[in-house]
């Protein structure tokens, strides 16, 4: 199994939940990147967890995040790297509105998309040229993450196949949003293909103990430090085969890949 060795990342949505998972899990490596970024709405807000931990890791720095300031964060985590470049950047920014579907509106739709799906679109195209720089000054010609890659987290709610929990919660809005945020990493993948980075999408769990995952109802079942751990390892190992191509698994309708790390701990890539 391979080891995740980035010199550089971004993770949106640190705040809590996956995202600050995220952030503890790669401040804890072995080989910790040398710059880890935390990318948030409000960086001094209460919910802002990972603040508490900037203190204690000086390559740990907060970054606003918010679709208004995407510019001017790649502009700061730039000066940051110094011309080496970013090397990976994780979309995991979401959020969800528990309506039925007689009971969305304009507002909620707006707000979901914009968090879900254009935000990360736009993170992408700001921190491309980082990303790219990363890409050239790594040594190899194969893809991985420990070159340059840009992970966007869905979810397998935004499934076709399974509408998975939808007696729990209807959210249509979500849904919609992360099924276009799946087939923008296909775009992504042929959009990008000359910059020599990798694309993924995840599903973190079938369910995870964030806020998101009890708004299905009851007790989700894995623990965010478990559902990290798991997407870390799997991403430490992709390669160009990975890259947004189709593979088996318990769907067909997406034709880019999804992993998740279901309650069993079987780490294993899926189509959702």
């Amino acid at each position: 199994m391979g080891e995740l060795r980035v010199r550089s990342a971004l993770v949106t949505g640190a705040n809590r939940g996956i995202g600050l998972g995220f952030v503890r899990h790669l401040l804890a490596l072995p080989n910790p990147p040398e710059w880890v970024f935390a990318g948030c709405r409000d960086p001094k807000g209460q919910r802002a967890q990972v603040s508490k931990l900037a203190l204690k890791h000086p390559n740990l720095v907060m970054q606003v995040t918010d679709p208004a300031s995407i510019k001017a964060a790649a502009a700061s985590v730039g000066e940051r790297l110094k011309g080496s470049g970013l090397n990976l950047l994780i979309n995991n920014a979401g959020i969800v509105r528990a309506n039925k579907l007689d009971n969305e509106t304009l507002k909620d739709m707006s707000e979901v998309y914009m968090t879900n799906t254009i935000a990360p679109l736009l993170l992408s195209q700001a921190f491309l040229p980082l990303l790219k720089k990363a890409a050239q000054g790594s040594p190899g010609s194969g893809l991985s993450c420990n070159k340059a890659a840009i992970v966007n987290i869905s979810s397998n709610g935004g499934s076709i196949k399974e509408v998975y929990l939808w007696e729990g919660i209807q959210a249509a809005c979500y849904r919609c949003s992360k099924v276009c945020a799946v087939f923008e990493t296909k775009c992504q993948s042929m959009g990008y293909r000359e910059t020599r980075h990798l694309h993924c999408s995840f599903h973190p769990s079938d369910g995870c103990k964030t806020d998101l995952g009890y708004e299905g109802g009851g007790t989700p079942p894995l623990t965010v430090d478990a559902s990290v751990g798991g997407m870390l390892k799997v991403l430490s190992n992709l390669s160009d085969k990975d890259s947004a191509l189709p593979g088996p698994g318990k769907g067909t309708l997406w034709p880019v890949f999804a992993w998740s790390v279901p309650p069993g701990f079987a780490h294993k890539p899926i189509l959702s």
